[in-house]
C-alpha cells in the first residue's frame, strides 16, 4: 500500500508581497494563504506544461520541426540585412 508523503516548501516574501498575496487570497475566497499559493502555483504549472506540450504535439509538427533544424532554409533578404545591421552595431 502506497502512502501519500508531503514535502515542505519554504519561501521568504517582503511584507508588501505577503500582504498582497493575503489580500488576493481573501478576495478569492481561499481558506488560507497556503491554499491560495498551492492552487495558484499548480494552475500556473499546469498551464506552462500544457503550453509546452502543445508546441510540437502532433507527429507532423515534430517532423517539420526536426526537418527545419536539420535542413535549415537559406536566409532570405530580410535576414541577411538584419545580420548586416547587427554586425555594424556590435562590430562583429
Amino acid at each position: 500500500m502506497e502512502t501519500n508523503k508531503s514535502a515542505r516548501f519554504d519561501t521568504r516574501w517582503t511584507t508588501e508581497q505577503k500582504e498582497l498575496f493575503e489580500y488576493a487570497s481573501r478576495l478569492g475566497g481561499y481558506r488560507t494563504l497556503s491554499e491560495f499559493v498551492f492552487v495558484t502555483v499548480r494552475e500556473k504549472a499546469e498551464k506552462i506544461i500544457e503550453d509546452n506540450n502543445n508546441i510540437i504535439k502532433t507527429k507532423e509538427d515534430q517532423e517539420l520541426f526536426f526537418d527545419c533544424l536539420m535542413n535549415p532554409p537559406e536566409p532570405n533578404e530580410n535576414l541577411i540585412q538584419a545580420r548586416s545591421r547587427y554586425n555594424e552595431i556590435f562590430g562583429v
